[in-house]
Order: C-alpha cells, then sequence, then structure tokens
C-alpha cells in the first residue's frame, strides 16, 4: 500500500466513525420523537380524564349541596310537625285531667263493673276523690 493510500484510509476511518455517530445520532432522535409523541399522547388523555374528573366532581358537590337543601327543609318541616304534636299532646293531657272528664272516665269504669280501687289508680286519683265523684249528682 501506497503512502496515499494509507493517507486515504486514515482520513476516511473518522468520516466513517462520524457517519456511525451520525446514524446513531439521528437513530436516537428518531426514537425520542416517538417517546415525545407518545408522552404527548398520553398527556392528551390525562388531561381529558381530568376534565371528566372536574366534571363529576362539580355534579357531585352540586347533587350535595341540593341533598343538603333538602334536608335542611325535610329538618324544618320535622320541627313544624313536632310542634304541632306538641300543642296536640298538651291539648290531651290538659282534656285528659279535666274534671268533667275524669268523671265521665269514672262513672264509666264504675258501669263496667270496676272496683273503687282500680278507678281511682287508673284514674290517679286517691278513693276518696273517687268515691266523692261518685256520690255527687250528675251535671
Amino acid at each position: 500500500m501506497t503512502p496515499f493510500e494509507w493517507m486515504l484510509v486514515i482520513v476516511s476511518l473518522p468520516e466513517l466513525a462520524l457517519l456511525g455517530l451520525l446514524i446513531a445520532f439521528f437513530w436516537r432522535l428518531r426514537k425520542s420523537e416517538a417517546l415525545l409523541d407518545q408522552l404527548q399522547q398520553n398527556q392528551g388523555a390525562l388531561l381529558n380524564k381530568l376534565h371528566f374528573n372536574a366534571e363529576l366532581e362539580q355534579e357531585i358537590v352540586a347533587s350535595f349541596e341540593k341533598r343538603q337543601k333538602e334536608l335542611a327543609l325535610l329538618d324544618e318541616r320535622l320541627e313544624m310537625r313536632k310542634r304541632e304534636l306538641q300543642k296536640i299532646i298538651s291539648l290531651a293531657e290538659e282534656y285528659c285531667r279535666s274534671p268533667r272528664f275524669l268523671r265521665h272516665i269514672i262513672i264509666q269504669g264504675r258501669n263496667s263493673g270496676k272496683s273503687i280501687e282500680e278507678l281511682a289508680k287508673s284514674a290517679g286519683l286517691t278513693i276518696d276523690e273517687v268515691e266523692l265523684i261518685l256520690e255527687r249528682p250528675e251535671d
């Protein structure tokens, strides 16, 4: 081999090495672009999922607020009903404790054959009070 050929080989080797590096660089560049495309697609899918989750969360919050309002309304109605029933109970207790009602109950009980002791116990009165009511003529 002549010195010219040796020089040609020596100069060609770095060129071949540079060509190999250039090919490796473009091959890696292509892989990076593919990876970048995949990451962008995944990011798009993630953004879509986040958007869907945000909408779902808004629906849940709206539904929760609606339920809270309904519960507050039901609680208010329940309180009104409670007050009404307490009024009715107090009226019934007043009626049950009225002398006319007690007299009626005692006379009915006596007519059905109950003893004075049973009548006193059921009416919450003493035996003397029951006897006094039974002895008193009807109005």
